[in-house]
């Protein structure tokens, strides 16, 4: 993507877009968006019930190395990376949270936004490409009851900054997007697993998280597919280092 592009662009016609975690929720609803812009979208996950184009644990360095190899040899190179493979770690309080749960969500969500990362930027260099990291409005806000979730989201928000004064010379962008509540299967476990920890009706929690937000309700993970879209496109070519929320702006974590 180079500068002399039309900053009016939002098509991503051309362009060769690897979505992790893409085969289910926010990661698929992005691929499907890339796709209709006119992206060459491949999709990565762990499950291979979702029929991805490549089976990957992202947290796995032997996954990402064959991964990306598998990329060169089928697309010839890469233009976009979203980064968003993650799973919602344990709900407990810190003193009762079990050690080893708190280091595999890291390990999954932090773990494995660095290494896919580390493997697609010699590709992104020869193409002036772009990052996009799905942290979550966790990222920018405490969460009680969730830390290891938190830890590794406000981890990206930091590489997210990082990585775009490092890579800004050479013309590729990194962003984050912020998702706050999505509707969807995902967001129903994350209730239910918080009502259960806390002895409150999942009721009670969903609308928590409802009154919480200004907009007063979920956002849709078409909503945030279409963020991704455009930090992609030649439209937000002068875009980088910045954390998007796309949450109905969330007033606080706190019911």
């Amino acid at each position: 993507m180079t500068t002399s592009q039309n900053s009016q662009d939002f098509s991503l016609t051309g362009l060769r877009a690897l979505v992790t975690g893409g085969g289910s929720g926010i990661g698929k609803a992005i691929a499907d968006a890339m796709t209709r812009a006119g992206a060459t979208t491949v999709v990565c996950d762990a499950n291979d019930k979702t029929k991805p184009n490549y089976i990957c644990d992202v947290a796995k360095t032997s996954d990402v190395t064959a991964m990306f190899s598998a990329i060169q040899r089928d697309l010839g190179g890469l233009d976009i990376l979203v980064n968003n493979v993650g799973v919602p770690g344990p709900t407990a309080r810190v003193d009762e949270m079990d050690a080893d749960a708190y280091d595999e969500c890291v390990r999954i969500n932090l773990g494995g936004t660095f290494r896919c990362t580390k493997a697609a930027v010699p590709m992104l260099l020869k193409t002036r490409g772009s990052i996009i990291n799905i942290s979550t409005s966790a990222g920018i806000f405490g969460y009680p009851l969730r830390s290891p979730y938190v830890a590794a989201k406000w981890g990206i928000i930091g590489l997210t900054k990082s990585w775009a004064m490092e890579l800004g010379a050479d013309g590729v962008r990194v962003n984050a997007i912020c998702p706050g509540s999505v509707s969807g299967p995902r967001m129903d476990g994350v209730i239910e697993r918080e009502a259960a920890a806390t002895g409150v009706t999942p009721e009670s929690i969903r609308q928590g998280y409802e009154n919480q937000v200004s907009m007063k309700t979920f956002v849709d993970a078409s909503d945030i597919a279409a963020a991704a879209v455009f930090l992609s496109s030649p439209a937000s070519r002068f875009i980088t280092g910045q954390v998007l929320p796309v949450d109905g702006n969330i007033e606080t974590m706190r019911a």
